[in-house]
C-alpha cells in the first residue's frame, strides 16, 4: 500500500459536526418497520409472510394504515418482487387487498418485478435492481423470498454477507427500506431472529424484523427493532369471508379493537408509575406485564441507559424526573 494520497478520500467529519438526531424513532410504518430499515418478514411455511409483505407495500405506496392499524408516516413508491407466485397470483392478491380498502389498482403506486429470476449474487442483476431504484425511488422494496435470489450457502458467514452487504449498499444509496421474506426454522427459540434460517449474520444485520409464528393454530405477529421498544405480540389471521377482498388482519378483542399496540417500554413506565411509593421487582413487573422474562430485561436495560427507571436493591422505580413527566411520555 503506497502513501500517496487519494484522489477519492473517505469523506469523514468531526463529531461535532454531525446532524443531530434526538426526536426519537422514525417511522416509515409507525411501530412496525423503521425510516430506511433494512430486515426480515420471517416465519415458517404457510404462516402468511407473504400477505404481510404485499400489506405492508400496500400501505406505503397508498398511505393506508397497514393491518389496518399501523400509521404510515412516509408514502411513496413500493417495488416487489415475488419469486414463488405467478404474476396473475401476485395481482390477485394486491387487488385484495385494494378492494378492502377502496383503493383503486390502477392508480396505486407499487410496481412489480417480472423478471422470471432474480439472482442477486450475479453483477449484472445487481446492476438491475439498482437501476430500477433509480427509476422508481421506491420508499419500500419487498424481495419474496430470500431463498430464491441466490444460490449461496446461507449458512455461509463469508457467502452471505456479500449478499447483504449488497443490500445494505442499496438502502444508503437509494434511501429506501428493504424488506426480506425469509423462512424460519420451527423449532422455538426464545429470541426469534436466531431462528431466520442460515447465518446468524441474517439476523445481526436486520434493522426491523417482523415474524410470523403458529401457536395452537393462532397466526402470532411479534416484531423487534434495532434502535426502538416493540409493540406486544398480536394475533392475526387471514380473512376470507369476501372472496373478492382476502387481507390479513388483527383479531381484535372489545377492549383492545381501537387501541394502537403499547410498545413494552410504555407498560413498564406505567407499571411503575402505579406502584410509584415503592420498588417493583422484575418477577412481579413480568407477571403483570405478561411478558418474556429476555424482552423485559432489554426493556429495563434500554430505559435505565435513558435515565427513566433506577434499579435499587428493592426493585425498579421510576427516577425522579421520570416520576413527574410520565403521564406525558410517549416512546413510539
Amino acid at each position: 500500500m503506497t502513501s500517496d494520497l487519494s484522489d477519492d478520500p473517505l469523506p469523514i467529519q468531526q463529531v461535532g459536526q454531525l446532524d443531530r438526531h434526538t426526536d426519537g424513532p422514525r417511522w416509515l410504518v409507525r411501530q412496525l418497520w423503521a425510516h430506511q430499515a433494512v430486515g426480515f418478514i420471517g416465519g415458517p411455511p404457510k404462516c402468511c409472510k407473504s400477505w404481510l409483505g404485499l400489506d405492508l407495500a400496500v400501505s406505503v405506496a397508498s398511505g393506508t394504515a397497514c393491518l389496518g392499524r399501523f400509521e404510515v408516516t412516509q408514502t411513496g413508491p413500493a417495488l416487489v418482487y415475488l419469486a414463488e407466485d405467478a404474476l396473475g397470483h401476485v395481482r390477485d392478491r394486491i387487488a385484495g387487498i385494494c378492494h378492502h380498502r377502496g383503493l383503486d389498482l390502477h392508480a396505486l403506486d407499487l410496481h412489480v418485478i417480472t423478471a422470471d429470476a432474480l439472482r442477486l449474487d450475479r453483477t449484472r442483476d445487481q446492476q438491475r435492481l439498482h437501476d430500477a431504484l433509480l427509476r422508481y425511488r421506491p420508499r419500500l422494496l419487498l424481495l419474496d423470498p430470500l431463498i430464491r435470489l441466490h444460490r449461496l450457502d446461507e449458512n455461509s458467514s463469508a457467502e452471505i454477507s456479500r449478499l447483504l452487504g449488497f443490500l445494505r449498499q442499496l438502502q444508503r444509496e437509494h434511501g429506501a427500506a428493504i424488506a426480506l421474506v425469509h423462512h424460519m426454522s420451527k423449532k422455538a427459540r426464545s429470541q426469534l431472529g436466531q431462528a431466520l434460517r442460515g447465518s446468524s449474520d441474517l439476523f445481526a444485520w436486520a434493522d426491523s424484523n417482523a415474524y410470523l409464528v403458529r401457536h395452537a393454530r393462532r397466526l402470532t405477529l411479534t416484531v423487534e427493532h434495532r434502535s426502538a421498544p416493540a409493540f406486544e405480540p398480536l394475533h392475526v389471521a387471514l380473512s376470507t369471508d369476501d372472496p373478492t377482498a382476502p387481507h390479513l388482519e388483527i383479531n381484535a378483542t372489545d377492549d383492545d379493537r381501537d387501541a394502537p399496540p403499547q410498545p413494552l417500554a410504555d407498560a413498564v413506565l406505567q407499571a411503575l408509575r402505579h406502584d410509584d411509593e415503592r420498588p417493583v421487582t422484575r418477577a412481579a413487573l413480568r407477571q403483570r406485564l405478561r411478558v418474556n422474562n429476555q424482552r423485559l430485561g432489554n426493556a429495563l436495560v434500554d430505559l435505565e441507559k435513558r435515565s427513566l427507571i433506577r434499579r435499587t436493591q428493592q426493585g425498579w422505580r421510576l427516577t425522579s424526573t421520570t416520576a413527574a413527566t410520565t403521564s406525558q411520555i410517549s416512546l413510539a
